[in-house]
């Protein structure tokens, strides 16, 4: 790839990471600051996650899978090459984000994803007990 072309693919992911982190900030209801967006994304799927820590436990937010699943799946495909990431870690903290890449060799695939998204989790938020919503509204505790 050229100089010219990976300033493109640059310009393109940058842009990428900008609408994503718009995404995150359209939910007013709790801060952006502390924010977790986990995924996992490959050719026809993407699976996120968004936790948003609340000083002594974490609240899950439902993504909305149009929006943001396009925008990862965009970023997957601006991605160059063989070595294209498997999941990725997008940390909002004090007005600023903080990105992590995981590449296949990474993944465990005997590994559920969600126990690879809880360990995530635990990387960035400790032990905290996390709020899910149930199908009725109501706020189901996992700890």
């Amino acid at each position: 790839m050229s100089r010219r072309e990976r300033k493109v693919a640059s310009a393109k992911t940058e842009e990428i990471l900008k609408r994503i982190g718009q995404l995150l900030a359209e939910d007013t209801e709790y801060p952006l600051d502390k924010t977790l967006l986990h995924a996992e994304v490959g050719r026809g799927y993407v699976s996120p996650s968004i936790f948003k820590d609340l000083g002594n436990h974490l609240r899950y937010r439902d993504p909305d899978l149009d929006r943001l699943g396009d925008a990862l799946l965009d970023l997957w495909y601006a991605q160059e090459g063989d070595e294209r990431w498997g999941g990725l870690a997008y940390f909002v903290k004090d007005g600023r984000f903080e990105l992590t890449f995981i590449y296949p060799d990474e993944i465990d695939e005997d590994e559920s994803s969600i126990k690879r998204r809880d360990r995530v989790v635990k990387k960035y938020f400790g032990e905290k007990p996390i709020v899910y919503p149930d199908f009725d509204g109501e706020d189901v505790w996992v700890y």
